[in-house]
C-alpha cells in the first residue's frame, strides 16, 4: 500500500535510518532538513510497495557517494541528485518511473526522498543493502545480476560524467571512487537502472517503511518512560531482520578516524564503566566487526550500531567522541542477504577481514 510522507514522519525516518546505517551512510540531519524543506512547499513524497512497481517500469537508484564526513564540509544544495538522474535519463533514452534508494541507511535514506519531491516520481519501499555498506557493488541488485552500470555522477559544481562498464560493478566502483575523488570527496550518483521485475527479484523489500517504524519505536519508548532497548529488540522480532540486542553498555574511551581513499576508516573502543570489558569496533564508513578482546561479538554483513546510553539515538562514525555514553546494539541481516552469493559480494572477507561470517545470533555477549 502506498504511503504518502508527512512532514511529522521525517524525524522518525532519519533516526530509524540511522541505525540501519550502522554507524555510516552519512548523517541523515542534513538530508532532513532538505527533505523537511520540499515538504513545507507543498511537494509531496510517496512510498510505494516493490509489488505495486509495474514489471516493465524504469527504476533507478538514488544515493550519495564518498566520505560521509566530507559532507558536513560541503552541503549539498539539493539540485545534485536530480541533474544526476536527469543525465541517466538522457544516456539511456528512457525516462524514469520510480526511485529507489541505493541504501536505507543514513543520508541515503533522504537522497531518493529529495529526488522525488523534486521530480514527482514515487520512491519504491526497499533498497539494495538493507543497511549501509561502503562500496557500490555491495547491493543485493548486484549479487542477483543486474548491473550498476551506467552510473550518472554529479558534484556540487554539477560537473556531471556518465560511467559504463557493462556488468562489471567492481570496475563500476573503482573508476565511480577515483571520479567522487577528484570531485573532492563527495558527489551524488543514479546508478543501477533496471526494471519493476529486477527490483521485485533482488531489494530487500519495505526497509524504508521499517526505517520509520524503527524510529517511531524510539520516540514513543522515551515518551512513555520505557526502555527504548527493549522496544526495538521487541519491534525487530517480527520483521525480516528479526534480532536484535545489547553488545556492551559503556563509554567510549578512544576513536581513530582518518578519510582516505574515499572512505572513513579507523576503529573505537568502549569500555564497560567499571573497566571490566572493553570491545573495539572497526570500522570503514559503517562498523564492520564488534571485538571483546579475541572475541567476536558481531561481524559484517550484521549490522553494528552505536547508540546513546539513554536515548537510543545513533550516533554516526564521524559523531564518535571521547566519554560518550552509549550501548551497541546489534542487527541480524535478513536471508537475502546472508546467501553465498550475498557473502562472497558483502561478508567479512569483502572487507579483508580474515575470518569467516558467524550469524549475530548464535555469538555470545557474556
Amino acid at each position: 500500500m502506498a504511503i504518502t510522507l508527512q512532514l511529522d514522519d521525517l524525524p522518525d525516518l532519519a533516526r530509524g535510518a540511522a541505525l540501519l546505517g550502522t554507524g555510516g551512510g552519512g548523517d541523515p540531519y542534513i538530508g532532513l532538513l532538505l527533505v523537511s524543506a520540499e515538504l513545507e512547499r507543498g511537494r509531496t513524497i510517496t512510498l510505494i510497495d516493490p509489488d505495486e512497481v509495474d514489471d516493465d517500469a524504469l527504476v533507478v537508484a538514488s544515493a550519495f557517494m564518498g566520505a560521509p564526513t566530507v559532507v558536513i564540509e560541503k552541503i549539498p544544495g539539493g539540485d545534485e541528485p536530480v541533474i544526476a538522474l536527469r543525465r541517466l535519463e538522457q544516456h539511456l533514452g528512457r525516462a524514469a518511473d520510480a526511485i529507489i534508494p541505493m541504501e536505507c541507511g543514513g543520508l541515503n535514506s533522504m537522497v531518493p526522498l529529495l529526488v522525488a519531491a523534486r521530480t514527482g516520481l514515487p520512491v519504491v519501499d526497499g533498497d539494495g543493502m538493507g543497511r549501509a555498506f561502503p562500496e557500490l557493488q555491495m547491493e543485493t541488485f548486484g549479487v542477483y545480476g543486474v548491473s550498476g552500470s551506467p552510473i550518472a555522477i554529479c558534484n556540487e559544481r554539477k560537473h556531471v560524467t556518465v560511467i559504463d562498464t557493462g556488468p562489471d560493478n567492481h570496475s563500476m566502483e573503482w573508476y565511480a571512487r577515483g571520479t567522487t575523488i577528484r570531485m573532492g570527496g563527495v558527489s551524488y550518483i543514479a546508478e543501477y537502472p533496471m526494471t519493476g521485475a529486477q527490483v521485485k527479484r533482488t531489494a530487500i523489500p519495505r526497509t524504508m517503511s521499517l526505517a520509520l517504524r524503527l524510529g517511531r519505536v524510539i520516540r514513543e519508548a522515551r515518551e512513555q518512560h520505557r526502555d527504548p532497548f527493549e522496544a526495538l529488540t521487541e519491534c525487530l522480532s517480527d520483521t525480516i531482520y528479526q534480532h536484535g540486542r545489547v553488545l556492551l553498555e559503556g563509554k567510549v574511551v578512544d576513536v581513530e578516524r582518518r578519510s582516505a581513499d574515499g572512505f572513513v576508516r579507523g576503529t573505537a573502543r568502549i569500555s564497560t564503566f567499571d573497566g571490566s570489558r572493553t570491545v573495539e569496533l572497526t570500522f570503514q564508513n559503517e562498523h564492520l566487526v564488534a571485538r571483546d578482546g579475541k572475541r567476536l561479538l558481531a561481524i559484517v554483513p550484521d549490522l553494528i550500531s552505536v547508540l546513546d546510553a539513554e536515548s537510543a539515538a545513533p550516533i554516526t562514525t564521524e559523531a564518535l567522541r571521547y566519554g560518550q555514553r552509549v550501548r551497541i546494539f546489534a542487527i541480524s541481516t535478513p536471508p537475502i542477504m546472508r546467501t553465498p552469493e550475498a557473502l562472497e559480494v558483502f561478508g567479512p572477507r569483502a572487507f579483508g577481514l580474515d575470518e569467516d561470517w558467524t550469524p549475530v545470533e548464535e555469538l555470545s555477549t557474556v
